[in-house]
């Protein structure tokens, strides 16, 4: 069971910095309501030790970090920020009555200025700007909305707009809170200004998933064309040619190497960091875009084109034989996950036996007045289809024959193979098998051993099985 409230799981993604332990001693000094739990999740050098009940999960990620939280809020915060005494009372606050169309709350990130009254560097300019975007460095949000999304997207090196953008889709708002968090800026390493350009390999996956228009790459592209016809011009022996790409390139690098110098302290180590990576971050950032839009084009769709359910103990709790429509009560998670799906436009249908008709114990009129009921509270379904027969009638639609789900997808107007079939015993697995569609089981109380140790998936619930069919979790 989860903590109801604001109950909160902290998870710190590490890279293994030194800035771990001021962290967790911020926190551990903080007045106001504790988190039941702070994990660790990456490679930590060391923990220190606190009196707040610490778990380390080495090599995760975030994913990791909130899918072992057993608390409603999850609360993510970075390596490298400092909490004043007041954060976790201010967090309390802020997570406290949200109302539910709410599912995430972030928090002011402070950068202090640069000291001494110097300009500031590249670095400490970068950490001002990233504090206003959507930073997941003070990041709360339910544990459930988080389960309901797949998390983040780990193929991301800034995963916190994505999800943000997904959050969003699905019908959630972000809030801003009163609490605060110091990010002191650090010196990144000489040539971080040309690592961080695999951001433009993010961009190509973000067209794909959400048609957000990536950001040209204008005079990268100019610089790193003039860079290369310099060399080749001069491999073939054409000197004036060369010269004259040469002059392009060495203007375009001047040029951007000023526009970084000139805001900054104009130190010697600042200016001869500038005038190095000016010169790399062009092809930097060209390959890097390049490699994104290959890799995107080779990555199979990661959205099915439909995800059909069973309708007992899968998006309804189970009564034997039901009748009566009164009877009917949503699974836990699936008026969540059918909305969502709505929303990110996947059609959604229902593939159902009902043999308490063959067998007199039903009848049509009642069967009829049950799905409506179902309609009524968790609908609209692209489609339903239902057998009526029994199992000794021979028919080609019960399952775990494939009859049911090759018509469910006629009707949707896909395929079979671009369907994922969501139930809770082998036979809906197995017509999904037998349709040449994609199965995932989500075991309850009913569900056999064997049956769980023969399915292809299996997820815990039925929000993970969603999170499974959209890709978002790895099989």
């Amino acid at each position: 069971m989860r903590m109801t409230g604001a109950g909160y799981t902290v998870v710190v993604p590490t890279a293994g910095r030194a800035s771990l332990r001021a962290l967790l001693a911020s926190l551990d000094s903080g007045t106001g309501p504790a988190p039941a739990e702070v994990l660790v999740v990456g490679t930590p050098t060391e923990t220190p030790e606190i009196s707040l009940p610490v778990r380390v999960l080495p090599g995760g990620t975030r994913n990791d970090g909130w899918r072992a939280a057993n608390t409603e809020w999850v609360v993510f915060l970075d390596e490298d920020v400092r909490l004043p005494a007041d954060w976790r009372e201010r967090l309390t606050v802020d997570l406290t009555a949200l109302p539910a169309r709410v599912a995430a709350s972030r928090g002011h990130l402070v950068v202090p200025p640069a000291t001494g009254g110097r300009r500031p560097t590249e670095d400490e300019r970068r950490d001002a700007e990233h504090a206003h975007g959507w930073s997941l460095a003070d990041f709360a949000c339910r544990h459930e909305v988080l389960a309901a999304l797949g998390g983040f997207d780990d193929r991301l090196s800034a995963p916190g707009a994505d999800f943000v953008e997904r959050l969003r889709r699905a019908g959630f708002d972000v809030e801003h809170g009163a609490r605060l968090a110091l990010r002191p800026s650090r010196q990144r390493g000489f040539f971080a200004s040309v690592l961080e350009q695999r951001v433009h390999a993010d961009a190509a996956l973000l067209r794909r998933k959400h048609g957000t228009p990536a950001a040209p790459l204008g005079r990268h592209l100019l610089a790193t064309a003039a860079g290369f016809a310099t060399a080749g011009l001069a491999v073939a022996r054409k000197p004036e040619g060369a010269a004259a790409a040469g002059a392009a390139w060495l203007g375009l690098t001047v040029d951007s190497a000023l526009r970084r110098i000139l805001p900054g302290p104009r130190s010697r180590a600042e200016v001869a960091r500038m005038a190095v990576t000016s010169a790399l971050i062009p092809p930097a950032a060209v390959f890097s875009r390049l490699y994104g839009e290959i890799s995107a084009l080779r990555e199979k769709p990661r959205t099915p084109r439909a995800i059909l359910f069973d309708r007992d103990d899968t998006i309804i709790v189970n009564e034997p034989y039901l009748n009566d429509p009164k009877l009917v009560r949503p699974m836990p998670g699936a008026e969540q996950v059918l909305r969502r799906l709505r929303e990110a436009g996947v059609p959604v249908g229902i593939v159902s036996n009902q043999s308490g008709i063959a067998r007199g114990l039903i009848t049509p009129g009642q069967l009829a007045e049950v799905n409506a009921r179902v309609e009524e509270l968790l609908g609209p379904f692209g489609t339903w289809q239902v057998c009526v027969h029994g199992e000794a009638d021979g028919c080609a639609c019960r399952k775990p024959k494939p009859g049911l789900v090759r018509q469910a997808a006629r009707a949707l107007g896909v395929r079979p193979r671009d369907c994922v079939v969501i139930g809770d015993i082998g036979a809906d697995v197995e017509a999904a098998r037998a349709a040449g569609a994609t199965g995932i089981l989500v075991p309850t109380s009913r569900t056999r051993e064997e049956e769980v140790r023969s399915a292809p998936h299996v997820a815990r619930d039925l929000v993970e099985a969603v999170g499974l069919a959209m890709g978002e979790r790895s099989w």
